[in-house]
């Protein structure tokens, strides 16, 4: 009879433990994960707002270029890739240029 008592302690006990192990890893998930994932956004999505003539970028498809013209209208960027070719590409597939950007102390 006491063993029948304490399985069902046990397994009572169990269901919380569960669900605070649940609870645990979609933290470690979100700060591990999902917020610098969100905060990596964030910074792309202000770079392409703050897109000027000049800047140093690489499109989506590895092109490296530097801005030409900004399109706000239409939502494109055109980018000088040679001395006299110009592409234009999406505002949302250009990012920064890590290569010729200077680094940041």
């Amino acid at each position: 009879m006491t063993n029948v008592v304490l399985a069902a302690q046990a397994a009572q006990g169990g269901g919380m433990s569960m669900i605070l192990m649940f609870v645990a890893i979609f933290a470690i998930m979100y700060f591990f994960m999902i917020r610098p994932q969100q905060k990596r956004q964030k910074e792309i999505q202000k770079f392409q707002n703050e897109l000027k003539e000049g800047t140093p970028v690489v499109t989506g498809g590895g092109i490296y270029g530097t801005v030409k013209k900004v399109d706000l209208v239409r939502n494109v960027v055109e980018v000088k890739i040679a001395s006299d070719v110009v592409i234009t590409v999406d505002k949302g597939s250009v990012f920064k240029d890590m290569a010729n950007t200077p680094l940041q102390k």
